[in-house]
Order: structure tokens, then C-alpha cells, then sequence
């Protein structure tokens, strides 16, 4: 096992912590933080308690064994002036014997967005092409958005649109996992995991304000055979972004809310092409958000959803439970009607049960000159919060067929269902 000494670039400017591939890391280990209890038990209580499923939250250890590293001061950035920490002084060895990782801490980045390196305005903490790398904390990274969210135009739309930095970001890797990191309070997205595969995250936790704008929680692009398992996210915008050219994605027990929910998308943007593929989603708790389960596409676009399947998710006052939307609009002007889209088919809807807080509980919008197929539903109950009990389905060139009891009615979506069958037989995917 390598045990690496890392001189690390506080905070932000100049790309921190590229740590580069030359080695063959067999192991790299990097606590991160002082524990969050509370912000952790604020949803393994009402998690456990409404869903029966095999997911429980990780909590941290008794706040005693870590008292010895509550005075480790902060890592903070002063402006464009670059503030060098070597570990040797938080007691690392780095002689390839000794366990170097217990330097816990909290990683804060500067709160004015005046004093980001213009070189990097997309990037706070960014790792690239790293190769057996493991990340371990019990602790936190925080964005101190703030300023960032109030400048957004989505808080107020005199001000212009400008992109904000990612968090945390793993870009062109394989063979890596994050364990047990707390990310919250994102200048824009949290966590990203880009052009890399092999990539196992467990018992991660993702935290910011239900009105935060743009902070996505866990946003997986181009990368494929990536697990998200055990993660509690809530945020102000989709818990978990899946976007083009993923494939093999397996999310398992995961808590989501507040937020726009779990999506697929946005896809096909400006006429691109978007392609994702083999997604399982297995035991979720989905609380709070404006989305449960979602597909949302661009019209314009090409390329393909396909191979989806959702099941064992319990919702609680959900705007919109299911939802595929084709004709995805995040723009202050109106959308140019087009024929070509992003074609949706072989998704599949098993055991979801819940609330919603709109009338449409399941929504399918598609294109008619790429119409939505092969949309399965098995096992469905989705009941209004209100009590006139007037849920229902919406579809608009959508076909697939319908299994078990469920409810609202889907007869909309009702043709031959042979090649359904099958399909659902053969997306089985375990993780």
C-alpha cells in the first residue's frame, strides 16, 4: 500500500488537489472531517421509521473520539493569495508504514464569488485521472454557496446567468471509492463524477437548502459501472443527475429530499446528442421534492434512454411521482417546437408506492414523432395527499403495459404487452 504525503493547495485558484496517475495508486486515504451528527440523524429517524427497507443511515462514532481534533484550525482561503498546508504538520509520516488519514478536518471555500480564480470558475476541488484511489472521512466539504445562490438568476433573474463551481469533482479515474464524505452547501453542484468508471460511493451525504438553485447533489457524465449505495441527499435541485453517455449506473438505498428527485437528464440540449443506458434504481425514500422519479429530455435532441428500471421506492408529497418529460424546458424564453428527440423506451416501474401532491401522479409527455415505448408498470399505488382522492395518469404518445395492481389507473398506456414481459425479465439487474 502507497500511504502518499500531500502538500494541498487550500481551497481553491489553482486547481487543488490534481493528484496525477504516475504511480499506480493502489490506495490513497483521505479523511476530510468533524462528524454531523445532526445533520445525519435529521433523516435516519424519519427514514427508518416510514420505509421498511434494508437501508439505515451511517451514523458517525461517539463525538468523544474525535474532541482531540476539534481545534485543527480550518482551511481558508484569503482571496487570490494561495495558502499552502502540508499534512506533516496535522502529523502524517508518509513513510508507506504508517496510517496517515486520521488528520480529520472541515474543508471551507471562500464566500465571495468576487475572489474566485477566474482560471477556474467551473472547479473547487478537483481530482483527475487517479487509478485505485480510495477517499474516506467522517467529516465535511462545504461550498459556502450562499453568496453564490443569491447571485443566481434563478433566485432573481435581473442578475446573468453564469455557471458556479463544482464542489467536489472526480474526473477521468477508474477504480475509485468515496466513503462516508459529507458535501453540503455547494456553490452550484456538489459532487461529479466525469468521464470515469469503476466508482463505488457509500454512506455519502449531501446537504443544502431546499431553495439553493442548481445543486444538484451526485451528478454522474459520461462514466459508466458506477454505484451510488447508502447516500442521504437533499438539495436544491435534483438529488441525483444522470446525463449523457452513462451507462451502468446502480443507485441502492437512497434518501432524497428536498429537491427536484432522481433524474435521467436533461438530455439533447442545443440538439445534442444524449445516450443513457442500464440504470437501476433499488430501495429509495423520495420526500419533500418537486420530482420523485424522472426522465427529462430537450426537443431537438437525439440519442437514447433505454434499459431504466425503478423499484422498491416509497414517496411521501411528491409534485410529480413519475414523470417523463420530452419537451424539457429550463429557459427564460419559450422553446422552439421541434420534431426530433432523445428517444425513451424499456423503463420500468415496479413497487412504488406513496403520495403526491399534484393531481397528475404519473406523466408521460413524448414526442409524437419519437414517441415514448415499452413503458412498464407493475405494482403501482400513488395517492393524492388531497382528500377529493382525484390522482390520475396523463399520457401523450406513450405506449407500454401494465402489471399487478395499479393505481392511478394507467389504461393510456395499455397495448401488447408480450414484449414488455420480456423485457422486464431480462433487465434484472442485482446489486
Amino acid at each position: 500500500m502507497h500511504i502518499i504525503k500531500l502538500t494541498q493547495k487550500s481551497i481553491v485558484q489553482e486547481n487543488i488537489l490534481k493528484i496525477m496517475n504516475t504511480l499506480h495508486l493502489l490506495c490513497f486515504l483521505l479523511f476530510l472531517a468533524l462528524p454531523i451528527r445532526l445533520a445525519s440523524k435529521q433523516y435516519s429517524g424519519s427514514f427508518n421509521e416510514d420505509y421498511n427497507g434494508p437501508f439505515k443511515v451511517q451514523e458517525t462514532d461517539e463525538e468523544d473520539e474525535f474532541d482531540e481534533f476539534l481545534n485543527l484550525p480550518n482551511w481558508e482561503s484569503g482571496g487570490r493569495k494561495k495558502d499552502v498546508s502540508n499534512v506533516d504538520a496535522f502529523g502524517a509520516v508518509g513513510d508507506g508504514v504508517s496510517d496517515d488519514t486520521k488528520i480529520d478536518g472541515t474543508i471551507v471555500a471562500p464566500d465571495d464569488p468576487k475572489v474566485w480564480d477566474p482560471d477556474h470558475p467551473r472547479m473547487w476541488l478537483g481530482y483527475y485521472n487517479l487509478s485505485n484511489v480510495f477517499f474516506q472521512g467522517k467529516g465535511v466539504i462545504d461550498g459556502s454557496g450562499s453568496k453564490w445562490w443569491a447571485a443566481s438568476c434563478k433566485r432573481n433573474k435581473s442578475n446573468p446567468c453564469i455557471g458556479a463551481p463544482t464542489a467536489l469533482t472526480i474526473d477521468s479515474s477508474s477504480r475509485v471509492r468515496v466513503r462516508d464524505l459529507t458535501v453540503q452547501n455547494g456553490q452550484q453542484m456538489h459532487f461529479t463524477i466525469a468521464r470515469s468508471e469503476i466508482v463505488r460511493v457509500s454512506g455519502v451525504t449531501v446537504l443544502a437548502p431546499g431553495n439553493s438553485p442548481n445543486t444538484d447533489g451526485i451528478h454522474v457524465t459520461t462514466s459508466k459501472n458506477v454505484v451510488l449505495h447508502n447516500c442521504v441527499i437533499g438539495t436544491g435541485d435534483d438529488c441525483i443527475s444522470i446525463v449523457s453517455h452513462s451507462s451502468n449506473i446502480k443507485m441502492k438505498n437512497i434518501y432524497c429530499g428536498p429537491g427536484h428527485g432522481i433524474s435521467i437528464g436533461s438530455l439533447g440540449k442545443n440538439n445534442s446528442i444524449g445516450q443513457v443506458e442500464t440504470v437501476v434504481l433499488d430501495n429509495a425514500f423520495i420526500r419533500d421534492t418537486t420530482n420523485g422519479l424522472r426522465i427529462k429530455t430537450w426537443q431537438g435532441g437525439s440519442g437514447y434512454v433505454r434499459a431504466v428500471r425503478y423499484e422498491n421506492v416509497k414517496m411521501e408529497n411528491v409534485s410529480n411521482p413519475i414523470i417523463i418529460d420530452q419537451f424539457y424546458c429550463d429557459s427564460p424564453t419559450k422553446c422552439e417546437d421541434q420534431a426530433s428527440a432523445v428517444e425513451v423506451s424499456e423503463i420500468l416501474y415496479k413497487n412504488i408506492t406513496g403520495t403526491s401532491a399534484t393531481r397528475i401522479a404519473m406523466k408521460f409527455a413524448c414526442s409524437e414523432t419519437v414517441p415514448c415505448s415499452k413503458i412498464v408498470l407493475n405494482n403501482i399505488n400513488l395517492q393524492s395527499e388531497s382528500e377529493d382522492g382525484d390522482e390520475e395518469t396523463y399520457c401523450n404518445n406513450a405506449s407500454g403495459s401494465v402489471h399487478g395492481h395499479v393505481h392511478p389507473s394507467a389504461d393510456c398506456l395499455l397495448q401488447n404487452s408480450e414484449e414488455e414481459k420480456s423485457y422486464e425479465h431480462n433487465i434484472r439487474t442485482e446489486l
